[in-house]
């Protein structure tokens, strides 16, 4: 199966803007890397197609294809500072404008972040807590320098 490599929305593949519309929401900071979501797009068109082929139906294709798509997205920094905002910062930021102070906190909180073996299931780990404690006191720096 063989895509247009055109990224213009009305010509994406449907894989391509289901991950482009699922970046938006949970890693705004890759919506600009065309190049990761045609590949993703087009890995999880390959798998599902290699599973239509194999004999599996639609909806087993299609998680096939989902994990493809999604692998390594599903732990999502930015919701992380979002959520942070919203339970602990709710009377320096509102909740209508946690987004997007989130995104501007994002590559502030980077080496935080570095610091932490991340991955899909990260939020479940013993480790999440001291992850989130520690990105508490970075935001709670930073929001302060702005202030200043």
């Amino acid at each position: 199966m063989k895509y247009n490599s055109n990224l213009e929305p009305a010509e994406m593949s449907y894989f391509r803007l289901n991950l482009l519309s699922f970046l938006r929401d949970a890693h705004p900071d890759k919506t600009n890397d065309l190049s990761f979501i045609a590949g993703r797009g087009d890995m999880a068109a390959e798998a599902y197609s290699e599973a239509i082929k194999s004999g599996l139906d639609h909806i087993q294709a299609a998680e096939i294809a989902n994990e493809a798509l999604f692998k390594g997205l599903h732990f999502s920094p930015y919701n992380v500072i979002v959520e942070i905002l919203w339970n602990e910062f709710f009377d320096e930021v509102s909740p209508g404008e946690a987004q997007t102070k989130a995104k501007d906190l994002l590559p502030e909180c980077q080496a935080v972040f570095a610091k932490y073996n991340l991955n899909d299931d990260y939020a479940e780990t013993t480790e999440y807590q001291s992850l989130y404690t520690e990105l508490v006191g970075t935001i709670l720096i930073l929001l302060e320098n702005e202030l200043q």
